[in-house]
């Protein structure tokens, strides 16, 4: 595993320094990767309660060494003037989607396993997002690759779920989150068995079958109590076929040990967890203390899930905290510490900006606000930088902004959300904006839509809401994945399934007029003006999958 690990990533960064050469740009440096195991090993200054190591023997690589603040800030201060130059932009941006469209037999990215290709070096991607937001021209070519990349790979499908927060007690003293300790104003709750299979029979009505179940960090709700809620999520049905078929987790850090007992439960899909700032200076100051104050341990648990066992993984950054420019850098090399190591990069990768949150000031104004024009670059840089990645987009956008995001790469967005604890069992009766906007929560929301409403709404935009489960359900992910990707054979199960998914919906929870418009949407994506092209076999077996869905079998795939 370690020579393959070694191989993969020395002949990936000799590849990447001839195109490098090529074009005139300084190389990237081999790296000769000896083992994946480091001399690294986290202080125990800070102590970590909520989940305790029972593994003492792991040893970690350095994360100053791959999260390289000189490095970024270099790269960020000698691109300047590339970014001026329309020609050497463009020249970046083509040779972006030459190595993320890629094919069984492409030389660009030989040899490499995992979901995670690098579509940027760390001084091209640093270039991208020195590009003026006002040069029209260049930040049209760059929305144009993102979006071309993101359909090459994921289409116009836009995978929905749903958060599911289950307690909100916190003994972390972050800044910016409603949830902290010192949040005195904020009433504390946690979902009892019967409140979790309302809220999980709640959304399963509005035609969830995916979510991310989320907690703070307390005594007063633990980790063993987290997996308890785990198997209860899992065992609610509803009529007439509502599951939940994946259970995301946006939990605190665990350990390996407590990351295998969460993949042992076999219900969970991705562990999701936000730096929230990969600038130590900054990490410190909005996390004065609790046992989120400690940086190390924090970037380390997606090295932990991985030694678990546990290898789809999502990243993220709030925006807002500090320079936009240097946190997509700084997740561009956290996405390359995972592959290089694990042979795995991030399945996902959020974007959260900053919004208001209850009793904190600093959310209110930001010490780096991001606008709206720099917030829809980064979002295109990212998709450019890690063209794999799924791409997530929350409620706390406003519908508008939504709308033109999903034109810069987003793959993934929440629907129908709330940040309160029993929210949506609680308030079903109340789902006026009005009253929605009263509610408080983690933090402010800016999309109240119901799920309802955000289906048509993607529908008429040209996308296919999804809710399809199969890679996860079915094993293909990692190299698997990459090989259906290669292969070109991507858009014969991914679209296919997100058909029939969107079929089941439209069954079970959607009224007259938007069954209609959902299957005028299905007649289309299976015939002559498909947005995708389906192999003849791949429609052949959809048109027989399709007809079980419609003769009432669900959980049906390619």
């Amino acid at each position: 595993m370690q020579s393959a690990i070694h191989h993969t990533g020395t002949r990936f960064a000799r590849i990447v320094n001839r195109s490098c050469r090529a074009s005139g740009n300084p190389p990237l440096p081999v790296v000769h990767r000896a083992n994946t195991i480091a001399r690294y090993v986290p202080s125990g200054k800070v102590q970590h309660t909520w989940s305790v190591e029972r593994e003492t023997h792991h040893t970690y690589v350095d994360p100053a060494e791959w999260i390289d603040e000189a490095a970024i800030f270099k790269a960020l201060e000698t691109t300047k003037e590339h970014a001026k130059d329309p020609a050497r932009v463009r020249d970046i941006l083509a040779k972006a989607k030459e190595k993320a469209f890629v094919t069984e037999h492409d030389p660009v990215n030989v040899g490499s396993k995992s979901e995670f290709v690098q579509g940027l070096s760390l001084e091209e991607c640093a270039a991208l997002l020195n590009v003026d937001e006002n040069n029209v021209e260049l930040m049209n070519d760059i929305f144009d690759t993102a979006l071309a990349i993101k359909n090459r790979i994921y289409g116009n499908r836009v995978v929905l779920f749903a958060p599911l927060y289950i307690a909100n007690h916190c003994m972390n003293t972050c800044t910016y989150c409603a949830f902290r300790a010192g949040n005195t104003g904020m009433e504390r709750s946690v979902l009892t068995d019967d409140d979790l299979r309302e809220e999980v029979a709640a959304l399963q009505r509005q035609g969830h079958r995916r979510i991310l179940a989320l907690t703070g960090e307390s005594p007063k709700y633990s980790f063993e109590n987290f997996l308890h809620a785990v198997d209860v999520i899992g065992s609610v049905h509803t009529e007439p076929f509502g599951s939940i078929r994946r259970i995301n987790v946006e939990i605190p850090p665990l350990s390996v040990s407590d990351m295998r007992r969460l993949k042992e439960t076999d219900k969970v899909g991705t562990f999701v967890l936000f730096q929230e700032s990969y600038h130590r200076d900054t990490f410190k100051k909005m996390h004065p203390g609790g046992p989120k104050s400690d940086f190390d341990y924090r970037v380390l648990t997606q090295d932990r899930a991985m030694r678990a066992g546990l290898d789809d993984v999502g990243i993220g950054a709030l925006f807002g905290l500090f320079d936009y420019r240097y946190e997509v850098c700084a997740m561009l090399m956290h996405s390359e510490h995972l592959e290089r190591h694990y042979n795995a990069g991030p399945h996902t990768i959020s974007v959260p900006r900053m919004r208001p949150a209850d009793g904190s000031e600093l959310s209110i104004s930001p010490p780096y606000p991001v606008d709206d024009a720099a917030f829809k670059k980064l979002v295109a840089v990212i998709r450019i930088a890690v063209p794999y990645t799924g791409m997530i987009l929350s409620t706390r956008e406003t519908p508008e902004m939504r709308s033109a995001l999903l034109k810069c790469g987003m793959s993934q967005m929440s629907a129908g959300s709330r940040t309160d604890v029993g929210a949506y069992h609680k308030d079903h009766t109340a789902n006026t904006e009005a009253n929605l906007s009263k509610l408080a929560g983690q933090f402010s929301l800016m999309d109240h839509r119901p799920t309802n409403e955000i289906v048509d709404w993607l529908m008429a935009e040209g996308y296919v809401p999804s809710w399809c489960t199969a890679c996860y359900r079915q094993g293909r992910t990692g190299e698997d994945f990459m090989k259906i990707c290669k292969a070109g054979d991507i858009h014969d199960f991914c679209h296919p399934n997100s058909l029939l998914t969107l079929q089941e919906y439209l069954q079970d929870y959607a009224d007259p007029d938007l069954r209609r418009k959902g299957e005028e949407v299905i007649a289309r994506e299976m015939g002559e003006q498909a947005s995708e092209p389906i192999s003849p076999q791949a429609l052949k077996r959809l048109e027989r999958k399709m007809k079980l869905v419609k003769d009432g079998k669900h959980d049906v795939y390619l």
